[in-house]
């Protein structure tokens, strides 16, 4: 009978697993899954107690039913060091669980990431009596959906603590993980004040980094409505994303979609062991999540701004007071905002005189829907004639920020070209009409320019009075449009429409010079 399947947490399929079926009378009977993971067994429908093994993976055990029609997802989990916040945010001196993975006894410590990385505290060392004790299981089945729930297993000693209470300044902080095998693995972790201690407010792009986070086999770029029924063994050759065209799932009824998770593993948000803010961003996804946010918190510190970070599930659930901040700023890549956190905002600045600082590209562009404080629901279903997909269930971007998404300029970089030199926010900069500036960028993945990796531009939608004050040099008319607007009331809106800006700000003086005009315009 085909008992069903074994994958790891990419869901990539398992050959040559070791499977022992034990069934209640105690009989045993074994068998090893095939190239394309299927676990094929001489076995009858029923309830077994199933273990697996397979070298470099963890070995599992676990009661099943077995039933002839619905094959079984098995699922193991890589020998490989691993770890994240439980929540993934907190308010100052309240506390997350660190749940980690690893094979071996390992140290962790506490780093704060502003202007420098700063060592908060030594944590300890973790390890167990029992042989490879630290080691998590993730449950089988698709737990994008549910989470991974490490620490839930085996862990019930309460002299081995897993708590970290947030330190008293709000940040982005990190958690480093080290083995003596040389292993090495970090973790984000938002912290925001107890109370508002500053007069500006920095968004952490949390939705994004779980849109991105394909941890167990799904984002909402991978296998974006469900995890396909067997486990891949050639993507190019068998997955939906590229066997049907780009995002092809997104062209599905929103009804479809299964929610993602934020409790799992975000090795896409991991920094380098001795990476600096000042250092080229490595790598594909961190150049959009939050080690280049950690860019413009560096920034920030540079030049002499106090902050309060938030994550945008604290906006969602009403635990960021926008009333008692001058500036919110959002960085890099927020793309996927609730209908909540829109209004809210909105409301903010048109109505009670906020000043929204919109450093990003591709932002509100998509509407989720918070299930719970764990799960997030993405409505990524295209529209044809729609500005966004945020503009298909709400309204389009473009009537707060002035600009929203386009594809053209898509995965290019370049400087900008100034088209109002009399403007404000060229203040100190020297520059005139005609001239360029951004060329300066960390951004690895697409290096360039200041505009850049995903860019935004005007459309029907923005508003009336909104000033286009330069405009990216990006190929096919691509540019970033950076604008500004005032709704009335004393609100007011500056942006500059690039996912590649925070990669400039520290390195580029000019994307430097400007953002502080805005920043002390906004705060004066």
């Amino acid at each position: 009978m085909l008992v069903g399947y074994v994958a790891d947490e990419r869901y990539l399929a398992l050959s040559d697993v070791a499977v022992d079926f034990t069934s209640q009378d105690g009989t045993l009977t074994t068998a090893r899954s095939s190239a394309g993971g299927a676990i094929v067994a001489d076995v009858q429908p029923g309830t077994y107690r199933v273990t697996l093994n397979r070298e470099g993976f963890g070995p599992k055990t676990v009661d099943v039913e077995l039933s002839a029609s619905e094959p079984y997802l098995f699922r193991l989990l890589a020998n490989r060091l691993l770890g994240y916040a439980w929540p993934k945010w907190v308010k100052s001196g309240d506390r997350s669980e660190f749940r980690v993975h690893s094979v071996h006894a390992y140290r962790l410590s506490l780093w704060r990431y502003g202007l420098k990385r700063e060592q908060v505290k030594l944590i300890g060392w973790f390890d167990e009596h029992g042989p490879r004790a630290t080691m998590q299981v993730t449950p089988d089945g698709d737990y994008t959906q549910t989470g991974v729930e490490w620490n839930k297993r085996g862990y019930a000693s309460k002299h081995h603590t897993q708590f970290m209470v947030g330190p008293e300044k709000s940040g982005l902080y990190y958690f480093h993980a080290e083995t003596e095998e040389g292993e090495f693995f970090t973790f984000p972790w938002v912290v925001a004040p107890a109370v508002p201690s500053a007069r500006i407010a920095v968004l952490a792009s949390t939705n994004t980094w779980n849109a991105y986070n394909n941890f167990g086999g799904r984002s909402n770029y991978i296998n974006a409505t469900s995890l396909p029924v067997r486990p891949v063994a050639n993507a190019r050759l068998e997955m939906t994303r590229y066997l049907a065209g780009t995002y092809n799932e997104w062209q599905f009824a929103d009804d479809l979609y299964q929610p993602l998770s934020f409790d799992r593993p975000e090795p896409l948000n991991a920094v380098l062991r001795d990476e600096e803010a000042t250092d080229p961003i490595r790598g594909r996804q961190p150049c959009h999540l939050a080690p280049a946010e950690w860019r413009l918190l560096a920034w920030l510190e540079r030049e002499g701004f106090d902050y309060d970070f938030y994550s945008e599930s604290q906006l969602h659930y009403g635990q960021l007071p926008l009333d008692s901040y001058d500036v919110l700023m959002l960085s890099s890549h927020p793309e996927y905002w609730s209908a909540e956190m829109y209004r809210q905002v909105k409301e903010w600045v048109f109505e009670r005189g906020g000043r929204l600082m919109y450093l990003a590209g591709n932002g509100v562009n998509c509407e989720v829907e918070f299930l719970d404080p764990d799960r997030l629901w993405f409505k990524s279903y295209v529209k044809p004639g729609e500005e966004s997909r945020f503009g298909r269930t709400v309204e389009s971007e473009a009537n707060l920020l002035g600009v929203a998404y386009t594809e053209a300029g898509i995965m290019t970089a370049a400087p900008y070209e100034v088209l109002d030199e009399h403007h404000w926010v060229f203040e100190g900069t020297g520059l005139k009409n005609g001239d360029h500036f951004g060329f300066e960028s960390l951004h690895e993945r697409i290096p360039g320019g200041a505009s850049g990796h995903e860019t935004d531009k005007r459309t029907p939608s923005s508003p009336a009075n909104l000033e286009l004050i330069a405009r990216g040099l990006n190929p096919d008319k691509g540019g970033a449009e950076m604008v500004y607007h005032e709704p009335g009331g004393g609100g007011a809106v500056f942006s500059a429409g690039s996912i590649t800006w925070p990669a400039c700000v520290l390195v580029d003086p000019h994307i430097s010079r400007i953002t502080r005009n805005v920043l002390e315009r906004f705060l004066a």
